[in-house]
């Protein structure tokens, strides 16, 4: 009698004919690191939970040992263990747009460094309940601290009006917000720029705003108007796009009209938009129109002239930014900003 099929799921796993059965290669453990390292299992645990009590040398060693072994700690195990979620929760309301985007990264980097995973949630920046809702789900995930990267005015208000249980801090500055905060400085970036224009010799310097609902457009505004009228200059050329090239492009055409020798605009997409206009209008840049951006994105260097343009140091804001999350210093309140001439700015014409 013919013996019944053994099915597929009861079935032995088989090797190829002359060859040993294959097997998954053991992950390292904590006593493969500590025997390694030459140290204890205790003291292996204590590099993983960051305890101060650790000396350098011994903590290289450790490190070394688990980067030699590939050593991928069970983040879930820990956490149950010390009641920690080595989490640091991400709230965002404008990832698409360069700056916030540059700063998320920044910030995964620096937590990620430290033995943090890094948790992003999502919201609408003028929907109350997405922005509740956002929050609610970074808690309820036991994240161990918030860090807010989201300019529109709304989020902040929200955050001041309601209480937490976990520590937070913002890349936004807001003055009614109670929380710790660190900026990157758009004001002093908005007056170096528009003090750059005015040291060239022009007077007529218009202005191409972010969106007025976002913190960091008007501390930009800010910075061109109270730069302007502490030297005596009118700050009346002002136009809103919506950080778009698109909208950079129809707001200088009508900031060229109105007689601007210069556009400081609050982004270099926008600024792209502006050069566009120029060439549409028949106007050399920079011989008789100059123009600066500001965040200084990888293209800018490569526009058609290069773009003068303000720097961010996001890596800084980002490091120091979850430095004061996790307590381990109280860095300065603001980054500051730094201007990179290129071939876009250059001193007005002269009259005819």
């Amino acid at each position: 009698m013919t013996p019944e099929p053994t099915p597929d799921a009861a079935r032995p796993s088989q090797s190829a004919p002359g060859t040993a059965p294959r097997s998954t290669p053991r992950a390292a453990s904590v006593f493969d690191v500590a025997k390694a390292a030459g140290v204890s299992h205790q003291t292996v645990s204590r590099v993983l939970n960051g305890h101060p009590s650790v000396r350098p040398a011994t903590r290289q060693k450790v490190l070394d040992a688990m980067h030699a072994l590939s050593y991928r700690p069970n983040l879930a195990a820990r956490a149950l263990v010390t009641s920690r979620s080595r989490i640091i929760g991400i709230l965002s309301t404008a990832s698409g747009e360069y700056g916030p985007a540059s700063s998320i990264s920044a910030v995964e980097a620096a937590a990620r460094s430290r033995g943090y995973s890094v948790t992003i949630a999502n919201a609408d920046g003028l929907d109350q309940a997405s922005i509740d809702e956002a929050i609610n789900h970074l808690i309820d995930l036991s994240a161990e601290g918030l860090v807010v990267i989201a300019p529109q005015l709304q989020v902040l208000e929200s955050l001041s009006s309601r209480s937490f249980s976990v520590p937070y801090v913002t890349l936004q500055t807001l003055a009614t917000v109670g929380a710790s905060e660190l900026a990157l400085d758009q004001v002093e970036g908005a007056r170096i720029a528009t003090a750059h224009l005015a040291d060239l010799g022009h007077r007529r310097i218009g202005h191409l705003a972010g969106p007025t609902d976002w913190i960091d457009a008007t501390s930009r505004l800010a910075g061109f108007t109270a730069e302007l009228e502490g030297r005596g200059l009118l700050a009346d050329l002002v136009a809103v796009g919506d950080w778009s090239a698109a909208s950079g492009y129809h707001a200088g055409l009508g900031l060229i009209e109105r007689g601007a020798t210069a556009i400081f605009s609050a982004n270099d997409q926008m600024a792209l938009g502006v050069l566009h206009a120029a060439n549409d209008a028949g106007l050399d840049v920079p011989r008789r129109l100059s123009v600066v951006g500001f965040d200084d994105t990888p293209e800018a260097a490569h526009y058609l002239p290069p773009l003068t343009t303000v720097r961010q140091d996001f890596a800084e804001s980002g490091r120091r930014c979850v430095a004061l999350l996790l307590g381990e210093h109280e860095p300065p309140p603001s980054v500051l900003p730094l201007l990179v001439p290129r071939a876009s700015t250059a001193p007005p014409p002269s009259p005819a």
